[in-house]
């Protein structure tokens, strides 16, 4: 399965009844929503001394990809083509692979952090 055909049957359990700025919105709360979920598993782990629940964690990952498709279609962008535009800029950014030299001179440059 490719991102737009995960895309397309994500947006098969979209809500209807929602507008076109509720869909926006409903996508960036619940990114931010679930992408708090996964941290609160990660913190339990490394400060609480549980487990790494890898089941659930990946299961908050599925979340978070069914509101990056919601936020995608939002915007009117097929989910391959936005996959595509970030590889396209951290080769940019990083066309020899991640070196930390080259994110320190982002950093002291003022660029933004990924």
């Amino acid at each position: 399965m490719d991102a737009n055909e995960y895309q397309r049957l994500a947006l098969t359990t979209l809500n209807p009844a929602l507008g076109e700025q509720d869909v926006l919105i409903n996508g960036v709360m619940g990114l931010c929503g679930e992408a708090g979920e996964a941290i609160d598993l990660v913190k339990k782990h490394l400060a609480q001394g549980h487990p790494l629940d890898r089941e659930r964690l990946a299961g908050e990952l599925g979340d978070v990809a069914w509101y990056l498709a919601e936020t995608a279609h939002a915007i009117g962008y097929p989910l391959n083509e936005i996959l595509q535009m970030n590889i396209h800029k951290l080769k940019a950014r990083y066309p020899e692979g991640f070196r930390t030299e080259d994110s320190l001179r982002r950093r002291d440059a003022g660029e933004g952090a990924r």
